[in-house]
């Protein structure tokens, strides 16, 4: 049953509506950097976003903020409001001049009322006081009274104007006088702008009407308010984000894009090549390539191509006969057998250990590898389902990462040490349970072993001395290197710093193992790690 949810049309959902995909696309980059969901849509809300391909930035709640606040400062450089009363007392004074000389005449200058007229009109104060002191007087002059009662009903504008500029008075330092009317106009526009502003600043977003909003923001901001308004519920329509307890999470679906933006984006940087799975030439399932074929060799299976072997039977028939008709049936000798090419494909368990000790904030290094984890899953979802991969994150202690926790992962703040030994534990552990003939740990790390385990018990240890080693922690993670070798897994690494000392320390693990040990930089990461995953089994079968 479908449910619809309705608002009220203010004129802006057409013009200003948001795009989900790129909205995601840009909270995935944030994610990448190691917040979490709900951190990185407060970094949108009030830092602001790109929307890739779009050519548009979304301004965030500080540059709107900053935006109001310029305007207001604007406004206080250009006025000045020493005469912004002066018109309204004009007035005021024009009618009592004219009830004092109506009241002189037909009661004197010593009368009672004459008295209380002159007490109230010079008792001094703000002028708002001195027109409420007359609002019960009855005027003499019917004229002057009728006149009073039009300024009356600016009496409230006025108390407003006379207390925002006993609190912001000194503040107009510009050329232009303003009149009463424009200084009005500037108080409300200011006090707009305020209002405004405080509403960004406790993130009142969606209280706000675009269509009352047009005069005090650029078409720029006022776009921007609108999409930082919508955001969470354009990605919660589009089917990216969902409640979870009070907050939110990502959806499946918001998982998949993210890990084909990240797949992409690695892709992107692959030289282009043929299409294909990984390929082997001793194990697995073979499918023909019914494009290409060749001559039949003894020990090759009987897989014939039959058109072409009964075209080569029909040409060694004609060769022989020329001219003659063709005898049916066709003699076929092992000769015209033409076999089909094939493509041996096979199966994998990929352990990729995710260093997340706090090193790895630095200069970029967890958002690349954080993205190659995304993206390497998503590979093996969508292309190679039947193979087996595990993201195992490492700093101090080593756990299992589950595909919804990819996105949101960040490294362990606070957390120094890496403990290589226990991660390379949890693999062994995970391949004997889901055995393959191409076992394979991917280790993506910045740094030397500097935490291990002695007979169930945790230990850390420093490095010795600047550039030095962790002697035990490199001991006890490289016999856990000599373990997993014998179950024949491949350790291949790719470092993130080239220090001398993680140098050295992987050059032993590699003596060990046979893997490989790479260097690279962190906007590199990506290539690396793609290229190895694909060609370790990107072979062409023996022909």
């Amino acid at each position: 049953m479908r449910r619809f949810l309705y608002g009220r049309w203010d004129g802006t959902q057409r013009e200003f509506s948001l795009d989900a995909d790129r909205a995601l696309d840009a909270l995935s980059e944030l994610l990448m950097q190691g917040l979490d969901l709900e951190q990185a849509l407060e970094w949108m809300r009030w830092q602001g976003f790109e929307l890739a391909g779009q050519e548009m930035r979304v301004l965030g709640l500080d540059e709107l903020r900053e935006e109001l606040r310029a305007e207001a400062e604007r406004l206080y450089q250009r006025y000045r409001m020493d005469r912004a009363t002066h018109d309204l007392r004009r007035r005021l004074d024009e009618i009592l001049d004219r009830e004092e000389a109506a009241l002189r005449s037909r009661h004197g200058m010593e009368s009672a009322r004459w008295n209380e007229f002159r007490s109230r009109r010079h008792a001094g104060g703000p002028l708002s006081r001195t027109i409420e002191s007359f609002r019960d007087h009855e005027f003499e002059d019917a004229e002057a009274g009728q006149e009073f009662q039009e300024l009356l009903e600016e009496l409230e504008g006025l108390r407003r104007l006379e207390e925002f500029l006993r609190e912001r008075g000194e503040r107009f330092r510009g050329s232009e006088a303003a009149d009463y009317e424009t200084a009005q106009d500037v108080r409300r526009r200011i006090e707009g702008l305020e209002a405004l502003a405080r509403a960004l600043a406790e993130g009142r977003l969606e209280a706000l009407r675009p269509e009352e909003l047009g005069d005090l923001l650029s078409a720029e901001a006022l776009r921007s308010l609108v999409l930082l308004r919508d955001l969470r519920s354009s990605l919660e329509r589009a089917g990216y984000l969902r409640p979870r307890g009070d907050g939110l999470e990502l959806t499946p679906r918001a998982i998949r894009r993210l890990g084909a933006g990240a797949l992409a984006a690695i892709y992107g940087t692959l030289r282009k090549g043929r299409p294909g799975r990984h390929e082997t030439v001793s194990r697995g399932a073979a499918l023909p390539r019914p494009d290409e074929t060749r001559p039949f060799a003894f020990g090759d299976p009987l897989d014939l191509d039959v058109t072409r072997t009964l075209l080569n039977a029909l040409r060694r028939g004609v060769a022989l006969r020329p001219g003659a008709p063709v005898e049916l049936p066709l003699r076929l000798e092992v000769g015209d057998f033409e076999v089909r090419e094939l493509d041996f494909t096979t199966q994998t368990t990929t352990v990729l250990l995710l260093d997340m000790s706090w090193s790895m904030s630095w200069g970029g290094r967890f958002p690349a590898a954080k993205k190659v984890a995304i993206a390497l899953d998503h590979l093996v979802r969508t292309r190679f389902p039947r193979d087996h991969l595990f993201v195992v994150g490492f700093s101090t202690r080593a756990r299992l990462l589950q595909v919804g926790e990819l996105p949101e992962a960040a490294w362990d703040m606070g957390d120094p040490f890496t403990n290589l030994q226990e991660g390379l534990m949890l693999a062994e552990r995970l391949i004997a349970k889901h055995p393959s003939g191409s076992p394979q740990v991917l280790v993506i790390t910045d740094g030397q072993p500097t935490a291990y385990f002695v007979d169930g018990e945790l230990r850390v240890e420093w490095p010795m001395g600047v550039g030095g080693i962790s002697p035990r922690a490199a001991e006890a993670t490289l016999r856990q290197v000599q373990r997993i070798t014998r179950r024949g897994v491949t350790i291949n690494t790719f470092m993130l710093d080239a220090a001398p000392e993680l140098v050295g320390f992987v050059e032993r693990m590699t003596r060990i193992n046979r893997g490989r040990a790479l260097f690279t930089r962190p906007n590199e990461l990506g290539s690396f790690v793609m290229v190895d995953y694909l060609s370790r089994r990107r072979r062409r079968s023996a022909r």
